[in-house]
């Protein structure tokens, strides 16, 4: 049966998922939730209507880590996103959590800040979240001094979720000059092919973005 995935092209989490499945050339039906029709599968399956959803057979995950964690369990391919070792595999799994937590969290703050009514928004909160971020790129910055993957030397789950989170939040609140390793990473991720197709995938649907897209990546 072939893997089904409800999914947005344009959503950070989604393409997370995008990734690990490029990465091992995995066969999957896309359910696209940009129709009715889509929207009310997923919601039968589950009720949250959070996605992506990964439909395989008789079992239906949720949550784009558990569904790579999935992914690498039934479905393994030529490229390993969680090491096989359980000391790195901790690794990969720390990072992929800062990532969630600590880039992409603060970053979609902001943009769902945009998307309220003006006299619900929420400039403290904005504030805040922007510090957070600038907190998270120094941070990441000491990491990657050393480092041409998040978690090393070898494309892990970690960049499955660094990509498309960075890809965001530069757009959101840019990653400063003085953070260069960070710059270089966000780079060498738009130039890995799982990535740079997700990222030509999701272009259409650019004009969507709350705070405006820039005109370039």
């Amino acid at each position: 049966m072939t893997l089904k995935l409800y999914a947005h092209p344009f959503s950070s989490y989604c393409q997370k998922v995008l990734i690990a499945l490029y990465e091992n050339a995995l066969p999957f039906e896309l359910r696209k939730l940009d129709n009715a029709q889509a929207a009310e599968e997923l919601a039968a399956l589950w009720p949250l209507k959070r996605f992506p959803v990964l439909v395989d057979e008789d079992r239906t995950v949720m949550e784009a880590s558990i569904i790579i964690e999935h992914l690498q369990l039934y479905h393994p391919g030529p490229v390993r996103l969680i090491p096989e070792d359980p000391r790195a595999a901790l690794e990969v799994r720390t990072l992929d959590r800062f990532f969630d937590n600590y880039v992409s969290t603060p970053q979609q703050k902001i943009v769902f800040n945009q998307i309220r009514p003006e006299a619900h928004r929420d400039p403290h909160g904005v504030a805040e979240a922007r510090a957070m971020l600038d907190t998270a790129y120094g941070w990441l910055d000491g990491v990657m001094a050393s480092r041409e993957w998040a978690a090393g030397t070898t494309f892990s789950l970690a960049d499955c979720a660094a990509a498309p989170f960075l890809f965001y939040a530069d757009w959101t609140h840019a990653i400063d000059a003085r953070f260069a390793n960070v710059r270089a990473y966000r780079q060498r991720l738009l130039a890995r092919p799982s990535f740079a197709r997700a990222v030509d995938e999701a272009r259409p649907y650019r004009a969507f973005f709350p705070l405006g897209a820039p005109d370039r990546d």
